[in-house]
C-alpha cells in the first residue's frame, strides 16, 4: 500500500516539510523585501496590497 501512496502522489513523505518550509522562507522573504524596501518603485506596486493586509508601510 505505501508503494501505491508513493506512486500516485509522486513524492516521498521526508520531502513535504521540507518543500513547505522552503515555500514558506521564500514567501516570507518576498513580504518582507517588497515590504520594507525603500525602492519607490517597489514600494507603489505593493502599496495596496499592503494596505488590504494590514502591513505597516508608513
Amino acid at each position: 500500500m505505501t508503494t501505491s501512496i508513493l506512486a500516485a502522489t509522486g513524492t516521498r513523505a521526508g520531502e513535504r516539510p521540507v518543500a513547505v518550509a522552503l515555500a514558506a522562507f521564500l514567501g516570507l522573504g518576498l513580504l518582507f523585501m517588497a515590504g520594507f524596501s525603500p525602492a519607490i518603485a517597489l514600494h507603489n506596486a505593493a502599496h495596496d496590497f499592503r494596505h488590504t493586509q494590514n502591513f505597516p508601510c508608513h
